[in-house]
Order: C-alpha cells, then structure tokens, then sequence
C-alpha cells in the first residue's frame, strides 16, 4: 500500500535531496539517480575510497545470504525492508531460482524506488512478489499492511531481510526496538539476516574524518560497532559464522578478500527459535 498526502496525491521526487537507494545505485554502477545522489556519493568516496568495494560486497552477502535460507533453511517467505532500486539478483530472484513458490515482500520509502519496483520486479508464476511503499520506522504499519497479509502467512516462517538499512537510523541503541517489534510478529522458525556500515575497520584518523562527517550531516549513515549490531540478534541462534565482515560470510570458494577496511559492513544470520 503506498503512502500518500492527506489529499491523497503520492508524495514528489526530490531531485535536489540525496537519497540512499539512488546514491547506492549510483555506486554498483546503475543509471536511476540524480546530480544530488552522485554528488554524495562522490564526497563519501572521496574520503573514503573503498566505499564501492564495500557497497558490491554488501549486494554480493545479500545473495548468498538469501540462498542459505532459501536452499538451507528451507524458507519461502521473505520480508525486505529497504530493498533499495531493482539490480540484479534482487532477494526473490535469488529465493526463486531455489524454489519458484517463494513470496517476497519488498518495503522501501522512495516514491522512485516504488515506480520501477512496480516495473521491473516481475515474481514467477508459482510465487508471489508484492511492494509496499512504507518505513522502517514504522515497524505497525508494514505489519498491517492488507498488502503484506495477502502475500505472506505470518504464521509461518518469515526471512526478515534488513540489509544495508538499520544503519538510517541513527543513535546508539535506536535499531534494537524497531528489530525486536518486527521480530516478535514473526512466529519460531523465522530469521533475521541483516548487514550494516561499520567504521571498526577504520583506522583512528578515518573515524575521526568520519565522525565530522556526520556531524556536518555530509554522512546519513549511523555506524554501529560490532556489539551494537550482534546486540540486534539477542535471542536468535546464530547461522554460522555468526556476525562477520560481509565478505566472511559463508564466502565462495575462491572469491576474492579485499582488505577489511575498503568492506566496513558487518553481516550475520539468526534463527528465532
């Protein structure tokens, strides 16, 4: 269900504003953003030059992450919140090429993500795809969603993906409550598998660059260390091996290992039990 002004009428682009989904498309080399996007973008990797590495190893952990829980875990349903613009081997293509009857869930914020979301994310015939136009932020109202209960049975195991999103929400403990809400609509069985942007990797220096980054709001990114993101899966038994660099995740067989800090993105998989 998309969200809309009290007139009813869908909210506008704004060119003029960065947006994380564009800006990531800008940097795995896609076309769907604007001067605004590029000129973050370009910022960020200036001073950080490993950034594009780090952004291609999150899409890649995303893969493999969705094919464990599609080929291992036995799952069917997926929940993507922060889905970000259509690229290849997005979560149901991934999920449906194990099995075809698979239903995936797609939520994001961007009015613009919601246009090609509706062209380009096309489910096979035996499996469902379905996109909401709504925030993280607002864990009840995706629940809610007529749209969601259409397409997943909340009584069955849900994959609930939050990759590349959590860190949108800034302050320090401030992800663990809108994760806690969504994981406890989630019957036993389901998962959690989420990555998220790191500066333990980081020289001193870096983070210092870093932090005034943030400060001067040139960064919408909140990092969150390693106890702060492992804190998120409290409750859940870990998939080995446990929470790691995206890229020492269950990683394929001669794949390469960049150096950890041009990656800075933690990843991990839990089962609720």
């Amino acid at each position: 269900m998309a969200s809309t002004h009290g007139d009813g009428s869908r909210p506008a682009i704004d060119s003029s504003v960065p947006h994380p989904a564009r800006r990531y498309n800008y940097w795995l080399g896609g076309k769907d953003h604007f001067a605004a996007d590029r000129a973050s973008g370009d910022e960020i990797e200036k001073k950080f030059p490993g950034m594009r590495t780090g952004v291609r190893a999150n899409r890649d952990v995303l893969g493999r992450m969705v094919h464990y829980l599609a080929a291992d875990a036995g799952i069917r349903q997926f929940l993507d919140i922060g889905t970000g613009l259509p690229t290849a081997d997005n979560t149901h293509e991934v999920a449906q090429r194990v099995a075809p009857d698979c239903r995936v869930v797609y939520v994001d914020n961007d009015p613009m993500v919601m246009t090609h979301a509706q062209a380009l994310l096309k489910s096979t015939p035996a499996g469902r795809t379905t996109y909401l136009e709504a925030d993280l932020r607002d864990p009840s109202a995706i629940l809610s969603d007529p749209d969601l209960k259409a397409t997943l049975a909340l009584d069955e195991p849900v994959a609930l993906m939050l990759v590349a999103i959590l860190h949108f929400i800034p302050g320090t403990g401030a992800a663990q409550p809108l994760v806690r809400e969504l994981l406890d609509a989630l019957p036993a069985g389901s998962y959690l598998a989420a990555t998220h942007f790191t500066t333990d990797f980081m020289t001193p220096a870096e983070q210092a660059r870093y932090r005034e980054m943030l400060a001067a709001g040139r960064s919408d990114v909140w990092p969150r260390d390693h106890a702060e993101f492992g804190a998120l899966f409290d409750g859940l038994e870990m998939v080995d091996p446990g929470v790691a660099l995206a890229t020492e995740w269950r990683p394929r067989e001669g794949a390469d290992r960049p150096d950890p800090r041009l990656i800075g993105i933690l990843a991990a998989v839990g089962r609720k039990p």
